[in-house]
């Protein structure tokens, strides 16, 4: 997928930058941030309003980057 791709070329990570926890690059908005406001019931158009500088392909490469990190480890739910 060359769309998924260029979504997760938004993302960076920096040691320098948010103790390099990924982030949208050019900015120190982290992924973790743009999730939680998501899975908390913040709209896109809340956060684009919040956060000026994201665009809504950042939020798309946040759910992006979400997406693959879930593919590596299984977080135990209560049954």
């Amino acid at each position: 997928m060359p769309y998924r791709k260029e979504l997760l070329d938004r993302i960076t990570t920096d040691p320098n930058i948010c103790f390099g926890k990924p982030c949208i690059r050019g900015t120190r908005i982290r992924v973790s941030l743009i999730v939680e406001n998501l899975a908390d019931g913040v709209t896109e158009k809340e956060l684009l309003e919040a956060y000026p500088q994201l665009t809504s392909d950042d939020i798309r490469a946040a759910l992006a980057y979400a997406a693959e990190v879930t593919r590596e480890r299984v977080i135990p739910l209560p049954t």
